[in-house]
C-alpha cells in the first residue's frame, strides 16, 4: 500500500526523537537549578517557539475543537507532573534506570492501543513485544542494585511513567485531527506555569548561573525530541511508537556509561540488542498496520 509522503519519514522521526530525548537526563544532571526548575525551563524556553510554529502552520481543520484542545491541555498538565517526578528521579538513580522506568509508559500506551482497537497483537507484533520485554528486563536487571536511594528514584520514575502514558494517550487522540505543532504548543503552554509554581513552592533555585544545559534540554528534548515524537504519533500505531520509546533507555545507558562511568554490562548490551531487534521486527509486517490516516500532518 502506498504511504503518504509525510508518513514515509515517521519511523525515522520516531527513532531520532528518542535519541534527542535520551540526552535530556544528562542535561538535567548538568543544570545548576532544582529538578522542578529544570522541568519548567524545558517548557518555558520552548513554548514561544512552539506557539510561533503552530501559528505559522495554522490551517483550517487542523486546530481541533475546544473540547479536544482542552483534552490536550489536560495532557500537558499530565506531562508536567511526569517531568516533575522524572527529573527528581534522574538525580536519585542511574540514567538508564530513570529512563527505563520512566518509559514503562510505552507498555501502558501499547496496551491502550490494543484495548481501543479491540484486537490482540498479531504474531510478529507479539514477538516484537516479547523481545522488548526481555530486553528491557536485561537492561534493567544487569545493572540494578537494591538500595534505598535508588529505590526512591526508581519509584518516582514509575510514577512519572503513569502520567506520561496519560499524556501520550491525549496526544494520540488529538493527532487524529490536529496537526503536530498545535498539539505540542498547547500541551507545553498548559504545563509551564504549574511547574514554575511547584519549583517556587519547593524552594528550589530557579534562575540558573549557566544557561547552556537548560537551553540544550529545552531545544533538544522539548522542541526537537517531542516535536518529532508528536509528528510520528500522527502516522504510526501505538505499538510502534511504544516500542520506539524503548530506544531511549538504550541511548541513556550508553550516555551514563560514557559520561558517568555507570555500569554497562554484557546483560545491558544483550538487552539493548533485543530492543533493537524488536524495533526491526515490528517493521516487518504489512506497513498498513503501522500507519494512520494522514489527515493531520
Amino acid at each position: 500500500m502506498h504511504q503518504p509522503p509525510a508518513a514515509r519519514f515517521a519511523f525515522a522521526a520516531l527513532i531520532l526523537a528518542n535519541l534527542f530525548l535520551a540526552v535530556g537526563p544528562w542535561m538535567v544532571r548538568l543544570a545548576d537549578v532544582g529538578p522542578s526548575a529544570s522541568a519548567f525551563w524545558r517548557f518555558a524556553i520552548a513554548a514561544p517557539i512552539l506557539v510561533l510554529l503552530a501559528a505559522r502552520g495554522r490551517a483550517p481543520g487542523k486546530l481541533g475543537s475546544r473540547a479536544l484542545i482542552g483534552a490536550v491541555a489536560l495532557g500537558g498538565l499530565f506531562f508536567a507532573i511526569d517531568l516533575l517526578l522524572w527529573h527528581e528521579s534522574i538525580l536519585r538513580t542511574r540514567l538508564a534506570n530513570a529512563t527505563l522506568f520512566g518509559n514503562m509508559s510505552s507498555f501502558l500506551y501499547m496496551l491502550t492501543g490494543f484495548v481501543l482497537a479491540r484486537a490482540l497483537p498479531r504474531p510478529l507484533q507479539a514477538g516484537a513485544l516479547l523481545l522488548a520485554i526481555i530486553g528491557a528486563g536485561l537492561l534493567l536487571g544487569g545493572s540494578y542494585e537494591l538500595s534505598r536511594d535508588r529505590f526512591l528514584g526508581d519509584l518516582l520514575a514509575l510514577g512519572a511513567a503513569f502520567f506520561y502514558a496519560l499524556y501520550l494517550i491525549a496526544v494520540d487522540r488529538a493527532r487524529r485531527t490536529m496537526a503536530s505543532m498545535p498539539v505540542l504548543a498547547t500541551a507545553t503552554v498548559a504545563g509551564t506555569l504549574p511547574m514554575l509554581l511547584f519549583a517556587l513552592a519547593m524552594g528550589e533555585q530557579v534562575m540558573p548561573g549557566d544557561w547552556t544545559p537548560l537551553i540544550l534540554l529545552s531545544l533538544g528534548s522539548q522542541l526537537i525530541g517531542q516535536g518529532l515524537l508528536v509528528y510520528a504519533m500522527g502516522h504510526l500505531s501505538p505499538v510502534v511508537v511504544g516500542l520506539g520509546l524503548l530506544s531511549q533507555p538504550v541511548a541513556s545507558a550508553l550516555i551514563g556509561w560514557l559520561a558517568y562511568g555507570e555500569q554497562f554490562s554484557a546483560a545491558d548490551g544483550i538487552g539493548a540488542l533485543l530492543i533493537c531487534a524488536a524495533l526491526i521486527l515490528i517493521r516487518l509486517p504489512d506497513r498498513r498496520l503501522a500507519t494512520a490516516p494522514p489527515e493531520a500532518q
